[in-house]
């Protein structure tokens, strides 16, 4: 049922169900949501959901929380554990939620339904409620939960304030003791700051120093008295903060159970109230539950198209009549698909207790929805589009009987027409034998001839305005459409050309008149299809011929050659052959120069100058040069380089 869901796009209606809740459970609940397969279930689903629409529409938003870590700080508390303040406070800010949810029922109890009755289930806990915040103030133990906590704090409020003005009268003797003119706080002691000279003049311990060491921190004798006597007061302090905190705690614990019923009774409310929310920005109404085979919708819409620019559905199927079957026909982009989902999500949404966005709605109870929708290819699977409809509506037919709901999206399709043809009606027969309601779209003319001649089942079109080529969306039944395939090729731009063929291969002696139908009003005599005019990229090839021509000339020079440099007509010598550009080094009077071949013209060839392996570096090296390659070639010469002069 997975897959169904995620067709039909159930789905997506559980997550914006999720979207209104504030609990983790009620989340968790829609999760798990799936159509109840009891009438008593149903129903009393669907009495929540509009009593809570009710609600929202005379009442307004309920005050929920999310109880996040409630159940946590139960079982530390259960366990023996202690809450820490803010924890405590969390927990008494809960209790005022509850204290507030219980009002909101009790308001609305004026509209005289069940669900605010749920209130009797709640206990604010007043009482613990005011405990934790008379004790607890900013997530801290405050000074008046006991009286023996406003003491200890009082006496150490005096005695830090007596060990100050203790601290600041020494200061102020002997000043030249000290190398600053205030206290400071060392390591939680009230210490003063020496002078290292005057270390022993001051009684008390050194308890740290300065970074350069010229300053010592010292706790004087008498401070140190006072201060071991702070360091008593704020034990003291800590356990009767714990103490308090001790017991707070354990009343919570003593509540648990009350604590566990209160969160149950929320997290069922936020499940039932997200079910309001949905009612009441999808514009829907609690649909009539029925189990005798009959579906009936006036002016439905599909929940997740918007409801303004939406065409309404209506549909009449099953009821007072033999009817089981409709074979929806009509152009493509007409809105078949759309529809039958439609009637399967809505059949999903009333079954599972949800309002559904129409004016008025009478669906039945099915034990499953099954449906095949989309070209289901898969590479990983080897599964081709037919392949694909085949295993679906293969796995249908084992799992239908006469309580299902059968979406057939493009019925056949995928394969040649003849065969698919023949597969589509001899499935659809199988559907109707096995009495189920079922729902199926086709472009086929003997899939709708085959619907007009068989008893439980009726064509019905997606209306289709020739005029504007644009479609309508609505549903009319007992009506066989047509695919329009020509006229929207041609709405869309296709060439008069290649429509005239597609006619004459469809229609064969018939084409001309289609054609007629197709350009209405416009002349065909003498229309003929506009030149076409390449408007993509295009490919630059190479000019092998020219390339090969250039490099085997700029090769055909050696080294020594005499040549003419145009177009300054003058005379050089090829001191290094062409590189891969073309270029050729060439010494010319006192210089080398880099001139391209295609400005060298061959004067005297090297052959006809000079004998068989001449040394050219005679020519062209300067003497530094060949004595450093006349030491290279006998050894291995670190320290000598030859320098070759580039132009």
């Amino acid at each position: 049922m997975t897959n169904v869901y995620k067709t039909l796009e159930f789905n997506v209606i559980i997550d914006q169900l999720k979207n209104y809740c504030f609990t983790e459970q009620a989340k968790d609940n829609f999760t798990k949501l799936t159509p109840y397969l009891s009438e008593i279930e149903v129903n009393a689903a669907l009495r929540e959901t509009s009593e809570a629409r009710k609600i929202l529409d005379h009442i307004g938003n309920p005050p929920l929380v999310s109880m996040k870590d409630v159940n946590k700080y139960l079982i530390t508390a259960k366990q023996g554990g202690m809450l820490l303040p803010e924890q405590l406070d969390y927990m008494a800010t809960v209790l005022t939620a509850i204290r507030r949810m219980k009002d909101f029922l009790n308001r609305s109890k004026i509209l005289e339904i069940g669900l605010p009755y749920y209130e009797e289930n709640l206990n604010s806990l007043d009482e613990l409620r005011d405990e934790i915040q008379r004790s607890i103030r900013n997530n801290q133990v405050d000074d008046y939960a006991t009286n023996e906590l406003r003491d200890i704090r009082r006496n150490i409020s005096n005695l830090e304030e007596k060990i100050k003005s203790k601290a600041e009268g020494m200061l102020k003797n002997n000043r030249e003791c000290y190398s600053d003119s205030f206290i400071t706080n060392r390591n939680g002691h009230i210490c003063l700051p020496v002078k290292k000279e005057y270390k022993l003049k001051i009684s008390g311990s050194v308890i740290d120093k300065s970074s350069t060491g010229v300053t010592l921190f010292i706790e004087p004798k008498a401070i140190s008295i006072m201060n071991s006597e702070l360091i008593m007061l704020k034990l003291d302090e800590e356990n009767e903060v714990r103490k308090i905190l001790y017991t707070l705690t354990g009343l919570i614990a003593d509540y648990h159970g009350i604590f566990a019923e209160n969160m149950r009774v929320i997290e069922k409310l936020d499940f039932i109230f997200a079910k309001g929310k949905l009612s009441v920005d999808l514009c829907a109404v609690a649909p009539s539950i029925n189990t005798g085979r009959y579906i009936n919708i006036v002016n439905g819409r599909h929940p997740l198209m918007d409801k303004e620019t939406c065409i309404p559905l209506n549909i009449n199927i099953g009821n007072n009549s033999d009817i089981r079957g409709v074979i929806i026909t009509g152009p493509n982009t007409g809105g078949k698909t759309v529809a039958i989902k439609t009637v399967g999500l809505l059949s999903l949404m009333a079954q599972s207790g949800l309002h559904v966005p129409c004016d008025e709605a009478d669906i039945c109870m099915n034990s499953q929805v099954l449906c095949d929708i989309g070209d289901g290819q898969n590479i990983t699977e080897n599964l081709s589009t037919f392949s694909s409809h085949i295993t679906n509506i293969l796995d249908i037919l084992k799992r239908v009987n006469r309580e299902s709901l059968v979406i057939l999206d493009e019925l056949g399709s995928g394969t040649d027409p003849t065969e698919g043809m023949g597969i589509a009606i001899a499935l659809l027969d199988e559907l109707k034998n096995s009495g189920c309601l079922f729902l199926a779209t086709t472009h086929y003319p003997e899939v709708k001839q085959y619907a007009e001649q068989e008893s439980g089942i009726i064509n019905a079109r997606m209306a289709f305005d020739r005029e504007t080529l644009e479609p309508l969306y609505q549903l009319e039944l007992g009506k066989a459409g047509e695919s329009c395939a020509l006229h929207i090729t041609k709405r869309l731009g296709m060439p008069y050309g290649i429509i005239k063929r597609a006619c004459k291969e469809a229609y064969g002696e018939k084409a001309m008149t289609e054609l007629e139908l197709i350009y209405d009003g416009e002349s065909i005599s003498e229309k003929t299809s506009p030149k076409k005019e390449y408007s993509g990229p295009r490919i630059k090839t190479a000019k092998p011929n020219s390339s090969l021509k250039a490099s085997k000339r700029a090769e055909s020079f050696q080294l020594g050659d005499s040549v003419l440099v145009y177009p300054e007509r003058k005379i050089g010598i090829v001191c290094r052959t062409s590189n891969d550009k073309g270029y050729i080094l060439v010494q010319m009077k006192k210089k080398k120069i880099l001139i391209n071949h295609k400005r060298l013209k061959l004067h005297v060839p090297a052959s006809e100058l000079y004998p068989e392996d001449y040394d050219f570096s005679i020519i062209f090296d300067t003497v530094a040069n060949r004595k450093a390659r006349h030491k290279m070639d006998k050894g291995h010469q670190p320290d000598l380089e030859i320098k070759i002069d580039e132009p």
